[in-house]
């Protein structure tokens, strides 16, 4: 890690070099991230191919299946694995590799927990989908490929938080190269499993089960043969010990609860925007034509699925600068990460409402050949290109706010944005003011409006970066350094403040009782 900073000029006025050296920074984590998340994107693709291939029956109950456990699975774990972020960044950078371990190991057993709930839930889809009056055959397709992928939340209990743990040390090449030697064996897997095997749908399941299982397996497996594990492993004891690393058992579960508190926010700020996309879908099928607005909502969803691979790859990545930053004390390089990223999101969203305004009598043509589908996502695309606009820089502005353990702003902005503001407008525009199909995504870009708004109001007007350094130290355990004496002076006003809002206090090197998280 860098030397803190020390150039008060650079506080207030970073220079063009600074600059250009942090987007090297950024864009080197961010690139490498952007290439795995298309290369899961792509395998999601192979998926569907494979089940179309078997039948419209088979294609439709594995459509049923992927929306249901992605609602109740996928997006939940995910969610609650990037409460990891910030823990991991700030200890990252301040060299605590301690808290760094048994930060990760909790997390692991937190989504073990969580998953024996979604577990029930995937067992008893058919009664779920047949109560809500899905068709039986649908369902029953459904609940095979629901069946055949329950392993695969046991493999995403470890996969996802090791994903926020290998990308908080800046080890993304890596995962990059992981990613696509799993995905490069996915569709043989779907051969075997369908062709070979005659699994069906579950063989369809099975093979992302087993994809998954490889990145995994190949990442870990990085780690500790090649990265930095071999080093620092050496001190680890499975669920905490040896010198520093944990207590053993008891410490790791006495530790869960101020996790939890930044977990559990972090999972409903990313659920309640999944889970917006999804109500989408099913408003489209109560307009005037459905089979039409649900095809052209299938479409643009999965348009802005592609589009978010970028503005994901960048929000996680400046959560690992800004973590890095502000866990080694230097406050200043930690807003500069935050505001070039801010930059790039915007310059990003621009991008995207070019190409969708450019494109938007083609691209339909690439999913389908019906003319009155086409036209309907052609009349759209602008308005999906600005819903982009707003959807890139409150993406990153989200990894912001994680970044400084403040994940429960998020969920409140996400939480208004979506359900008090772009809920009433795209019912009010689609349904009571007959706009139709459009209306919907007039909804979804009142919604991105108002959250990119509240977004960038809390992290450019709201957050006070010598403090979040010092409480990054605090996290860490790692006092601050005369170097940083602008901060200490701050230290006791800041203490005081975090008491009258209450400290969480975690055990985080087995030592030092003063180890916090801080949360809002």
């Amino acid at each position: 890690m860098e030397e803190k900073d020390q150039d008060f000029s650079f506080r207030k006025f970073p220079t063009l070099s600074q600059i250009l050296q942090e987007l090297r920074e950024l864009w080197g984590l961010a690139l490498p991230i952007t290439g795995m998340n298309l290369l899961v994107f792509f395998r999601a693709a192979v998926s569907v191919f494979f089940l179309g291939r078997l039948g419209s029956l088979e294609l439709a109950g594995g459509a049923l299946s992927l929306g249901f456990t992605n609602i109740t699975g996928y997006s939940v774990l995910m969610g609650l694995a990037s409460g990891l972020e910030p823990v991991c960044s700030q200890a990252y950078g301040s060299k605590n590799w301690a808290l760094l371990a048994i930060s990760f190991q909790r997390m692991v057993l937190i989504l073990l927990v969580a998953a024996i709930p979604i577990s029930l839930l995937w067992l008893n889809l058919e009664r779920i989908m047949i109560g809500m009056g899905q068709d039986k055959a649908i369902t029953s397709m459904a609940a095979t490929y629901c069946l055949y992928s329950l392993p695969d939340l046991l493999t995403n209990s470890l996969l996802q938080p090791l994903r926020v743990f290998l990308r908080s040390q800046q080890a993304v090449k890596p995962m990059m190269y992981c990613t696509m030697a799993a995905v490069a064996l996915h569709a043989p897997l779907n051969v075997l499993m369908v062709k070979v095997l005659g699994l069906g749908v579950g063989g369809v399941a099975a093979a992302s089960v087993l994809t998954n299982l490889n990145m995994a397996v190949l990442m870990a497996g990085w780690y500790l043969g090649w990265g930095k594990g071999r080093e620092m492993v050496m001190s680890w004891r499975v669920f905490g010990g040896g010198d520093g690393s944990g207590g053993g058992v008891g410490e790791v579960w006495g530790g869960m609860g101020p996790l939890l508190r930044l977990a559990v926010p972090s999972c409903l700020g990313i659920c309640l925007e999944w889970w917006w996309y999804e109500i989408v879908t099913v408003m489209a099928g109560y307009l005037a034509n459905p089979t039409l607005a649900v095809a052209a909502t299938g479409i643009l969803i999965q348009t802005t699925s592609m589009m978010y691979t970028v503005p994901l790859a960048l929000s996680g990545c400046v959560s690992t600068r800004v973590g890095n930053e502000l866990g080694a004390g230097n406050p200043y390089k930690a807003k500069l990460a935050a505001m070039v990223a801010l930059g790039c999101a915007f310059l990003i969203g621009f991008i995207n409402v070019t190409w969708t305004v450019i494109l938007r009598e083609r691209w339909a043509g690439l999913f389908t050949k019906d003319d009155l589908v086409m036209s309907l996502v052609a009349s759209v695309m602008p308005i999906m290109g600005l819903c982009e606009l707003g959807n890139c820089p409150q993406t990153t502005g989200c990894g912001i706010l994680r970044a400084t353990a403040r994940p429960a702003v998020g969920a409140r902005v996400n939480l208004g944005s979506f359900y008090f503001v772009g809920t009433p407008v795209a019912v009010g525009l689609a349904f009571w003011l007959k706009v139709g199909f459009p209306g919907l995504w007039f909804g979804l870009m009142s919604a991105q409006l108002a959250c990119v708004v509240s977004i960038l109001y809390v992290v450019l007007l709201q957050t006070d970066w010598e403090a979040e350094a010092l409480k990054a130290q605090k996290l860490g355990g790692v006092e601050m350094s005369t170097s940083s004496a602008c901060i200490e002076g701050r230290e006791t006003k800041q203490e005081e403040d975090e008491e009258s809002k209450g400290l969480l206090t975690i055990n985080g090197n087995g030592n030092n009782k003063d180890d916090v998280f801080w949360t809002e």
